[in-house]
């Protein structure tokens, strides 16, 4: 029996000091695979590097813009149309992005006005696809139709898109856009107002004086001589309700007559075309409410 055991030992013994033939094949198996993936990540790293290497341009999206032009130099000729073309993945998204695209790129003799591009300035006020708005806050639609670009309608031109502001700036002179009092300030600091005062301005102070409004009512168009218009209106009627203004008799006494005011007959077009969402409607019958009592 201890023969017996000993040499059962001694095979065992053998057995775990050979090294196992079956372990060899799964170790080569395994060191192919692992290499063949490593080969086939880097084949498909270098494809991916490949592709991005090699930039695809978007399909061009052209649009055409009819602009109206006329120009002081030559009086004589009528004024046209002008058509110019845009790629707009090339152009910003807003009216104002494509005028100047086209004024520094294809026609430097392309004549408007603009300043602040946030809508704060209303410099930029002209009529787009016949609707009177601000170029910075218009859209470029992303249609095929053209897009036509007047200058605001009824004004006398300048040039090209510059509207004549002239006779809408001496009508906002004329109802003295200021705070007019003669009761000093009780500290001799500043005119305080509650806040119920103060929330009565709101809708009001916001106009940026575009004339958007004005230029689109009609009874303005055929009475801007003496009827003074939506915007100028809103204007009135913000110093009307403004609680530290002492002069809100005289203020009212200017409308007593049959053109300053009551021209307007509520078409409402003012409000439908304000790019800042006033309401020069309201303002005019609040006036007219005023004058009532």
């Amino acid at each position: 029996m201890a023969a017996l055991r000993s040499s059962t030992m001694r095979l065992l013994a053998s057995a775990s000091s050979r090294p196992s033939m079956a372990a060899r094949p799964m170790a080569s198996a395994f060191n192919i695979s692992s290499s063949s993936a490593s080969s086939s990540q880097s084949s498909s790293r270098r494809s991916m590097a490949t592709t991005s290497d090699a930039p695809v341009e978007a399909a061009p999206k052209l649009k055409k813009f009819q602009i109206y032009r006329w120009s002081p130099d030559t009086p004589s000729e009528k004024p046209r149309m002008d058509t110019f073309t845009l790629d707009l993945n090339k152009t910003g998204p807003m009216m104002l992005d494509a005028l100047i695209r086209i004024k520094n790129e294809q026609d430097p003799t392309l004549t408007f006005r603009r300043s602040c591009r946030e809508g704060i300035c209303g410099s930029c006020a002209m009529n787009i696809n016949g609707v009177n708005t601000l170029a910075c806050l218009c859209r470029i639609p992303t249609d095929t139709t053209e897009a036509k670009i007047y200058p605001l309608p009824h004004t006398y031109v300048v040039k090209d898109l510059v509207p004549d502001l002239t006779q809408l700036y001496k009508q906002y002179k004329s109802i003295k856009p200021y705070l007019q009092r003669d009761t000093p300030a009780p500290d001799g600091r500043e005119y305080r107002q509650s806040k119920e005062d103060r929330k009565k301005l709101d809708g009001l102070y916001e106009c940026i004086l575009c004339f958007c409004c004005s230029t689109s009512c009609p009874s303005y168009w055929w009475n801007s001589e003496e009827y003074l218009g939506p915007a100028v209106l809103l204007q009135s009627y913000r110093w009307l309700a403004d609680s530290r203004d002492e002069k809100k008799a005289e203020r009212k006494q200017a409308f007593e007559n049959s053109m300053s005011l009551y021209r307007c007959h509520t078409i409402l077009n003012c409000t439908r075309t304000c790019p800042k969402g006033l309401n020069p409607g309201r303002a005019i019958a609040e006036i007219k409410k005023e004058m009532s009592f």
